[in-house]
Order: structure tokens, then C-alpha cells, then sequence
């Protein structure tokens, strides 16, 4: 492997001299001026003042901002700058880690697009393979796609290429080129041309060489606005020692705390997070699960829920935590401790966007002391503990006992549906919404007990 001084990275820190700038002085065209002030951008950001100029210029580069400080415009303003002086029909390529942050980009791609005539295809799992076929039969301008999924037309959609790309753009970068994505990425890579821009954007990146390398990236500018793992200002963050089997009690009396106010709660597993919706359901707190064995349409109607704000509560794991922009979202409540100390920062992030205020709580156990430790380390801080009257708290053990009772039953119910029968011949339960997310969740428990040989997860 070469030394790493090969790779030609260069440092550039925020520069700002107080002075407001305009788009246009970056060097973008009037159009995506005009569609900046549409979306209310009155502004660039700093990572947009600092990155856009040096896409513009073609180079590559390597992107590194605080969750919520318009890194999605960043890399979306130069493409489209680029598209606007050359058109070409499958243009760029955008590669995200989940399916959720794919379809958050096409919204704001086509927003800025909308005057110009950008045509956007959202290429991603747990969809039909056919309609997404059509799409890409009809060559958009720009691809926005989870690696496996994209892999998969490569391979399997005769016609299908990418042998004309011009810019390829990672979103959430650090996560696309982990070990998980490894091989997808390879195959990616071998598909387009090496003759391409290159950008890539995250909140927290390591830069080691080879990832480099395999990304072909040619003379790169690193752009680092923040420190290499921080988090805004304006969050408060705290946490909770707690025992173990009182985190639900210690939950629900923060969520009453809460009352009025959008709160995200990080769980660590899929079932965690749809038993958890099912406690506080039975508690009449109104609260929707999102995670991964959940289908696309389920997810999708999870998070406009949560959006709309028809539900209070938005119950996720770790397919939630990266890029998700819902500027309303004010508490961020760690209700399991990651297990990677970078997810802690792209969890809390999701509060405390785009110049508000927001509040992160961390649910900490006698077993989450280490991985607790790790996360202040890499924050360079000790948090403060959060203040609570604990006969407050113990008042809700009743109440929250028995709702503990009624989410084992109905869990049980969702199963035995998702198996098509009723334990018992029991009376199947039915919730006050026909269509609220937490039933049909039921419908992936038998896909999830019988997929041991089923393929693999996108």
C-alpha cells in the first residue's frame, strides 16, 4: 500500500469573514439561484461555501460537516451546475447506505430541479424490480441508489449501463465504504468510468488510503468544516444512569416530559423497537416503529406519519439515525447505547438541524458503561446527567407494568397473524387505525422466522 501523503489530500478549514455570500458568487447559474431561494436558502453554508467553488473546478471531494449543515446541497448544487452546462441523460449517481435518505435526496434534487426539467429514479430494495426497470429504461438525468439494489440492475436489466456517468456522489460515505458494502462498491466501481468527478460527504470519515484508492479518486480536496467527530452547539446532550429493567418506566415518564414536542428513540433491534411501539401504545402515547424488516411502503407511511406529525413518536433503529432531515424533531432519546460510537453522533443529529435547539438523552445500564465511555471519548466531553425527580419516575411502574402485559399479548397476536393463524383461537385484536404501522408490521414476522435460506437483506 502507498504512504498516505500519495493521496494528495488537502486540508481546508471554515473560512468566514462575516460577509453574506450568494450562490451565484459561487459560480452556480441563475437558475439554481432562483431555485435556492424557492427552497428559503437564503444563504450557502459553510461546507456549501467552501465545497461547491471546488466541484465546480473538478476536483474531487471529500466532504466533512456536522449532521444538519446542508451537505445535501453541497454535492446536489455542482452536479446540477454541471448538468445544466452539459446535459446528458444518466448523468450522475448517487449512492446512500439506506433506502429512507435515497428518497430524501430525490425530493430535494427534483425541488431544485423542477424549473430545469430533472428527471430523478430512486433505484432501492423492497421494491418491485420491474417498475424500477421502466424507470431507468427511460435514462434519467441522475440515479439515487442503495448499492445492492443498484448492483442487481447492473447485473440483471438488459440495456441498463453507466458507461456515460459523470459524477459519482456518496452520501453518508464512511457507512458505503465500510465492509458491509464492500463487494457492491467493487462492482460499482468496475461499471463506471474512471474518468468522472468524485464526492464524498459524511458527518465522521476515516481516510484511510485504500478506500481512497478504490474510489479513484484523482487529486482530492478534503473540506472540513467541523472538528473530525462533533456535534452543533445548540444540542444539549445528557445522560441517564439507569437499572436495566426500568428503562421502560424512566422512557415513558421522558416522553410526558416531552409532551408537545417530536421525539425520535433509538432502539438497538427490530422487535425492540416494535414492542417499545406497542408499550407505549397501550400507554395512549402515539408512536409509529421504523425499521428494516418492516416492507418500503411500511417505512415510507412510518416517516410521513412522523412528519406530518400525525405521531409524536417516531420509534427507529440505526436505519433512521443517518441524513434524515425532519427539522421538527426536538429530542433525540438513546433508549439503547450504539454500539459504534460514530452512530451516536449521526442518532443525535437527527435533532438540533439547520440552526434550532434540540435535546439528546442517552438511557444508560450497568452493561452500557464501556460503550458509554467510548462515546465521550470520542466527543472529547463528559455529558451531564440529567435531572430527575425519581419519585416521578417510580409513580408510572404500575401503569407501566401492565402496559408491559398487554404489548407481550398483542406482540404474540402479530406473530400468530404474521403465521396466518390465532394462538388459542383467540379474537384477533384490532387497533383503532385499519392502517397504523404497528399491525402491519405483523405482516413481516413470517418472512423474517422463514428467510434463513431466503437471500440476502438490501
Amino acid at each position: 500500500m502507498e504512504p498516505e501523503s500519495h493521496c494528495d489530500v488537502v486540508e481546508v478549514a471554515e473560512t468566514s469573514n462575516g460577509t453574506k455570500m450568494t450562490f451565484v458568487e459561487l459560480g452556480l447559474r441563475a437558475e439554481l439561484e432562483e431555485a435556492c431561494s424557492l427552497l428559503k436558502w437564503t444563504e450557502p453554508t459553510p461546507i456549501q461555501r467552501e465545497a461547491i467553488p471546488l466541484a465546480l473546478q473538478g476536483r474531487d471531494v471529500i466532504g466533512l460537516a456536522e449532521t444538519g449543515s446542508g451537505k445535501t446541497g453541497a454535492f446536489t448544487l455542482p452536479m446540477l451546475n454541471s448538468l445544466l452546462a452539459h446535459p446528458q441523460r444518466l448523468f450522475g449517481l448517487i449512492l446512500t447506505p439506506t433506502r429512507e435518505l435515497a428518497f430524501q435526496i430525490s425530493e430535494q434534487i427534483e425541488a431544485l430541479g423542477s424549473s430545469i426539467g430533472v428527471k430523478c429514479a430512486v433505484i432501492v430494495g423492497g421494491i418491485d424490480m420491474m417498475s424500477q426497470s421502466l424507470m431507468l429504461a427511460k435514462k434519467p438525468h441522475i440515479v439515487i441508489a442503495t448499492p445492492g439494489r443498484l448492483v442487481d440492475h447492473l447485473e440483471n436489466t438488459k440495456g441498463f449501463n453507466l458507461k456515460s456517468l459523470k459524477y459519482l456522489v456518496m452520501d453518508e460515505a464512511d457507512r458505503i465504504l465500510n465492509m458491509d458494502f464492500e463487494q457492491e462498491v467493487d462492482k460499482i466501481l468496475k461499471s463506471i468510468p474512471r474518468e468522472r468527478r468524485t464526492l464524498l460527504f459524511s458527518a465522521t470519515m476515516t481516510s484511510k488510503v485504500q478506500k481512497l484508492q478504490r474510489a479513484s479518486l484523482v487529486n482530492p480536496v478534503r473540506v472540513q468544516i467541523s472538528s473530525k467527530y462533533q456535534t452543533v452547539d445548540k444540542l444539549l446532550q445528557y445522560y441517564v444512569f439507569i437499572p436495566l429493567k426500568m428503562k421502560d418506566v424512566y422512557l415513558v415518564h421522558l416522553l410526558n416530559e416531552a409532551a408537545g414536542h417530536s421525539v425520535m428513540v433509538f432502539c438497538s433491534t427490530c422487535s425492540g423497537t416494535l414492542r417499545t411501539s406497542l408499550l407505549l401504545r397501550a400507554l395512549g402515547i402515539s408512536a409509529v416503529p421504523l425499521h428494516g424488516q418492516m416492507t418500503q411502503n411500511k417505512r415510507l407511511a412510518a416517516l410521513n406519519k412522523f412528519k406530518a406529525r400525525n405521531r409524536g413518536v417516531l420509534l427507529a433503529t440505526d436505519v433512521a439515525s443517518r441524513g434524515l432531515d425532519i427539522p421538527h424533531v426536538d429530542w433525540v432519546i438513546n433508549y439503547d447505547i450504539p454500539t459504534h460510537s460514530k452512530d451516536y453522533i449521526h442518532r443525535v443529529g437527527r435533532t438540533a438541524r439547520a440552526g434550532r435547539s434540540g435535546k439528546a438523552i442517552s438511557f444508560v445500564t450497568q452493561y452500557d458503561v464501556e460503550l458509554y465511555q467510548r462515546i465521550e471519548h470520542l466527543l472529547g466531553k463528559k455529558l451531564p446527567l440529567y435531572g430527575l425527580e425519581e419519585s416521578d419516575v417510580m409513580s408510572l411502574q404500575e401503569r407501566v407494568a401492565e402496559a408491559q402485559r398487554v404489548a407481550k399479548m398483542d406482540l404474540r397476536e402479530l406473530e400468530d397473524k404474521g403465521q396466518g393463524g390465532v394462538r388459542g383461537g383467540r379474537k384477533k385484536k384490532t387497533f383503532d387505525d385499519g392502517n397504523d404501522d404497528t399491525e402491519m408490521s405483523s405482516g413481516v414476522r413470517k418472512r423474517v422466522r422463514n428467510s434463513g435460506s431466503n437471500g440476502r437483506k438490501r
